[in-house]
């Protein structure tokens, strides 16, 4: 017997599936899975490499090039207003940056795994979630009420630090009174900003961040790292510093001294989503992350408008557009469209659309982006807890190099704890330039990446963890998301894009330059207005 049939033994003993087109190994008598999503995808769009002609051909109105959530909420908003006729592509890997997985009932995400509570500026997602019934009543007032099932349940937040577990992650236990008191000056600081203004009346920090003000007192703030506005204005307690580059790590995938000011700043000052029935600066959250809001409108658009398929070319062909990609057998087809709406990654729509050099942009110009794993674990047997400090929704280690780990069970409201869950730990690669990290994660196995998935848990549970551990998955992506070094405001562009009313439009959270749904959903919104004017 060898190790892949000892693997297939071990997974039917647990109960579960043994996963297809995925590297698996045996780490500690378990089986560990790693998944690289688009990853040969890409790179054979990169090296050029085209199928042969396409076989077939298809006629539609609208083409939704990629299903992530910029890509679904274009389409969603376009059925939503008559149009019929649009056929989404869904790509390598549909739902994007909010999928999600299951190991048997345990639902579990791959990538993003909360929603904010949404400013009162972000309507078209208020009105999504109206639709869903996650907001049950005065969707665009100050205060909504939310289904309580889906706002996240206490304890939300602790920290490791020495040993202890303690209530929120800003590190405040065993810390001297002069760190306290730079941070709370910081937080001081952050409350004043969340009101402040341009001289054109705008928000200075606002979500959707279209809408945030263009005024130079705030943009200028763009030109500078995060880490020199802090050392600027005298934030240099080394608690205080751990966790803001632990928050640029979590959002924007780099740390301090990468992080622009301007968007350092946001932050924390452009999330004032209010609730009738949650604390402010609560979020939203499901077992699988976002991926219950892409299940929402994957069902609204209508399966026979969704094709399973990756794009390898789009060209202009007169009034019209060619979409030419690999349908699931490998075989070449074509889509033929008035309007084009390419929801996918700036970098790949380089590769897709010779038109976008032509007009002057380069890869140079487009966004940075950070690679990240995902790594999720699943449990038929909870670590021991201290009674004081129990099991939270997103569990730090302070000092880590990694992101911690949230529990996809901490909804389930029940007397005794669930039989499994599922761990989901997250790392971003920030220590490493991006260059770097993605070419480690291309060459990377499932063993070598093994200790940076568990990293905090082992620091948490040490060996205990590994007694009710039944099977792990990894996902690695290399262009997990858009970072906003310093900038990335005055990207001209990015601006050009924005702008596009032709055949071929653009949508994807890049275009704003931070990795949020709020944004890929507003930018889905634009184009799709842009259809439907």
């Amino acid at each position: 017997m060898d190790r892949r049939d000892i693997l297939k033994l071990a997974a039917a003993l647990a109960g579960l599936p043994v996963l297809q087109g995925c590297e698996r190994v045996l780490q500690w008598g378990v089986p560990l899975t790693l998944r690289k999503p688009g990853m040969k995808a890409g790179h054979r769009l990169r090296a050029g490499i085209e199928p042969p002609e396409p076989r077939n051909e298809r006629r539609c109105k609208v083409a939704v090039v990629g299903s992530g959530a910029a890509g679904l909420f274009a389409a969603w908003r376009l059925v939503k207003e008559g149009w019929t006729d649009v056929v989404v592509l869904n790509g390598p890997e549909p739902d994007g940056n909010a999928a999600g997985g299951a190991f048997g009932e345990c639902r579990y995400p791959t990538g993003a795994h909360y929603l904010p509570l949404p400013s009162r500026e972000s309507v078209h997602v208020r009105e999504l979630l109206a639709e869903m019934g996650v907001i049950e009543a005065d969707p665009y007032g100050l205060r909504p009420r939310f289904d309580e099932r889906v706002v996240v349940h206490a304890p939300d937040e602790r920290l490791w630090v020495a040993g202890h577990w303690q209530d929120g992650l800003l590190p405040r236990w065993g810390m001297p009174p002069a760190e306290l008191a730079e941070q709370n000056r910081f937080l001081a600081q952050m409350a004043q900003l969340r009101n402040a203004r341009g001289a054109d009346g705008r928000k200075a920090f606002c979500i959707p961040l279209a809408l945030s003000s263009r005024d130079p007192q705030w943009t200028g703030l763009d030109q500078i790292s995060f880490s020199d506005w802090l050392d600027a204005n005298g934030y240099r307690a080394p608690g205080l510093r751990w966790y803001l580059d632990y928050c640029c790590r979590d959002d924007y995938g780099v740390n301090l001294s990468h992080a622009s000011a301007w968007a350092g700043l946001h932050y924390f000052c452009s999330r004032g989503g209010l609730a009738a029935n949650a604390d402010e600066g609560a979020v939203l959250t499901w077992p699988d992350g976002l991926n219950p809001v892409m299940r929402h409108m994957r069902a609204r658009i209508g399966a026979e408008r969704q094709q399973p398929g990756i794009a390898w070319r789009v060209q202009g062909k007169g009034s019209q557009v060619r979409v030419d990609y690999l349908d699931a057998r490998g075989d070449s087809q074509r889509l033929l469209a008035d309007r084009v709406i390419l929801a996918v990654p700036l970098f790949v729509a380089m590769h897709l659309y010779d038109q976008l050099q032509a007009s002057g942009i380069e890869h140079s110009h487009l966004p940075a982006r950070a690679p990240w794993l995902v790594s999720n674990f699943l449990i038929d047997r909870f670590p021991a807890e201290p009674a004081e400090m129990p099991l939270a929704w997103d569990n730090v280690v302070y000092g880590s190099k990694s992101l911690g780990y949230v529990v996809s069970t901490h909804q389930q409201i029940r007397v005794a704890k669930p039989a499994r869950s599922v761990f989901t730990a997250y790392h971003a690669f920030a220590e490493d330039s991006a260059y770097q990290a993605r070419q480690r994660l291309e060459r990377a196995d499932a063993d070598s990446l093994f200790e940076t998935a568990a990293a905090d848990l082992l620091e948490v549970y040490g060996w205990r963890f590994r007694q009710g551990l039944l099977q792990v998955e990894m996902t690695a992506r290399g262009h997990a998301m858009a970072s906003p070094t310093p900038g990335f405001l005055s990207n001209r562009s990015l601006q050009v894009l924005r702008e596009a009313d032709g055949p071929v439009l653009f949508a994807h959270s890049d275009l704003s330059g931070l990795s949020l749904f709020e944004e890929a959903a507003w930018w889905g919104e634009q184009a799709a207005r842009k259809i439907l004017a």
